[in-house]
């Protein structure tokens, strides 16, 4: 078969082979409904050396590209034309056993979620070690002592100890430093970082950024970074290709990309950064009445038994963890709250205790009533305070359809009368700017962006006075972000609910929020408006969050 035009230019050029050559490749799926296009006549490449990104929302292609250049697509995969050549050797014509060989030693790939990428029954050291000895022939003694002085490369303080831990006993941070050493150990000639900071906090996502500076430069590396995050993508790569529908709408240097985009695409893909100085908020409360109080609220967590049998006494009372300690902080009526901190600040202990799902001392105080334990919450405060997870699928029953998961509260708390409740379930979705048919679905035909929405619109669905958010944005893209957002806003101004906040994102928080409360170890440290974010006054930690914030030059593009 005559190689496509754009290849046979390729081949005939005679110029140096690039790390990575992606020419005229097309991608589609098969489906029940016929052949699904994925990726269509895609063009990239990655220069020895330079780390080109690759931005879009979810659904764009972007992961599909990552796993054709690993050669890891699914049994429905068709792919319909085109080249995908490593340093100028055609991988298409690889088999799977010559892809296994060139997998980890010459091409390797960070995922998104370090904790998918690491056996759970094997010890680090071990997962680390295994790639050396199967790439690079070392004994198990050379591929133990190269696994140490790899991860100290990446930071690690105490490698050797590290190495006998299994995943569980390491931090997200430290997990995806040990992906990264393992990633970096056979000096591979192209790595694939596909979303790796977005299951981090800010801080550590950016050591994990400066870390991948750092090696990129001491290795010369050649890399493929896929990220939503715009921001986060200007600190680390060369040059940028924006990807809609499986086409590459516009690409060059990620400054002029950025600040002068030439595709409309890229420019309401810039438009949906959260930008700090546009308040999109709604205005404070005139007389905002407290309608939640924390005073002196802790959680402990004890030590695991087994580890509390090995001490003594006294260093077993010492062992107790603090989720949160000597919390004061007030709620009023109408008001968005932002609370921020890296991951283990305790945030989320504070949203469990604020929803009625976590023990606590101190007192909680609500509708004139001190409360002082958890088994005093009534289903009175339960109706009144509702929480948004995270992750929709962990919340949504898979089983039942999105009309049947909006009833449940208008049937538990008597909220309309039951020949009212299919139509208020009409008007929850349309709140929430979904069709009404969309009742008649499950969770898993709906994007990601679609199922937040409906666990919103059951959290409203209870006319909550109090609603709580607990990263609800942290794993859309940025341009659903912005919708989801803009939509609580709404929601918030419509119903007159407070609401909690809480996020890694400072950009973010900072557009929406009153007030921003700022956690650190279990502690609160900082409370201010968000007026006085760079003020002097602001605690040290917080600036460290504040500065740690990927910010980029857009605003030719806005």
């Amino acid at each position: 078969m005559t190689a496509p035009a754009p290849i046979a230019e390729e081949i005939a050029s005679g110029k140096p082979k690039p790390a990575l050559a992606i020419l005229d490749y097309s991608l589609s799926y098969k489906t029940s409904e016929g052949l699904v296009n994925a990726l269509k006549n895609v063009d990239l490449k990655i220069e020895k050396g330079e780390t080109v990104g690759l931005v879009g929302e979810s659904g764009s292609g972007k992961s599909s590209m990552a796993w054709s250049v690993m050669r890891y697509l699914p049994s429905n995969a068709v792919e319909t034309g085109g080249a995908i050549r490593l340093a100028g050797e055609e991988l298409l014509d690889y088999t799977s056993w010559q892809m296994a060989d060139i997998r980890g030693s010459r091409m390797s790939m960070v995922f998104q979620d370090p904790s998918t990428s690491l056996n759970p029954t094997i010890r680090l050291g071990e997962q680390v070690a295994e790639v050396l000895m199967r790439h690079q022939g070392l004994t198990k003694a050379q591929a133990w002592r190269e696994a140490e002085a790899a991860l100290a490369r990446t930071g690690i303080t105490r490698p050797k100890e590290m190495l006998r831990r299994y995943p569980h006993e390491a931090s997200g941070g430290e997990k995806q430093r040990v992906v990264i050493a393992t990633a970096f150990a056979c000096e591979p000639e192209l790595i694939i970082f596909d979303e790796p900071t977005t299951a981090l906090d800010i801080l550590t996502a950016r050591q994990i950024l400066d870390l991948f500076n750092q090696l990129r430069e001491e290795t010369q590396v050649s890399a493929l970074y896929i990220s939503h995050d715009l921001g986060l993508v200007s600190r680390v790569v060369d040059r940028v290709c924006v990807l809609h529908k499986g086409v590459i709408v516009e690409s060059g240097p990620v400054d002029q990309v950025f600040r002068r985009p030439a595709a409309g695409y890229t420019r309401q893909l810039i438009g949906a950064v959260p930008n700090p100085d546009r308040w999109i908020g709604v205005d404070a409360p005139a007389n905002p009445q407290d309608l939640i109080r924390l005073e002196k609220v802790g959680v402990r967590y004890a030590k695991p038994s087994f580890l509390q049998s090995l001490l003594k006494r006294e260093e077993a009372k010492e062992a107790t963890l603090w989720g949160a300690k000597d919390i004061d902080l007030t709620i009023g009526s109408g008001e968005l709250l932002g609370v921020v901190g890296e991951s283990g600040s305790g945030k989320s202990t504070i949203a469990k205790v604020l929803a009625g799902l976590q023990d606590f001392e101190g007192k909680l105080h609500f509708g004139g009533q001190a409360l002082t334990r958890r088994r005093e919450i009534d289903r009175h405060y339960r109706r009144r305070v509702q929480i948004v997870f995270q992750h929709p699928d962990a919340s949504l029953n898979p089983r039942q359809t999105i009309g049947r998961i909006l009833a449940r509260p208008l049937k538990l708390y008597g909220i309309v009368p039951r020949e009212k409740i299919a139509a208020r379930i009409g008007e929850l979705l349309e709140m929430v700017r979904l069709p009404a048919d969309y009742a008649r679905r499950y969770p898993h035909q709906l994007s990601g962006g679609e199922k937040q929405r409906v666990a919103i619109a059951r959290a409203f669905a209870a006319e909550p006075a109090l609603v709580i958010c607990d990263e609800v944005t942290a794993a859309l893209d940025v341009s659903v972000q912005a919708t989801v957002a803009e939509l609580l806003v709404k929601l918030q101004k419509d119903t007159g609910a407070a609401c909690l906040f809480i996020t890694h994102d400072l950009n973010l928080i900072r557009q929406i929020a009153h007030r921003i409360a700022v956690m650190q170890h279990g502690v609160l440290v900082d409370l201010f408006d968000r007026g006085e974010a760079r003020s002097e006054a602001r605690h040290p930690y917080t600036k460290a969050l504040m500065d740690a914030v990927p910010v980029h030059e857009m605003a030719d593009a806005r």
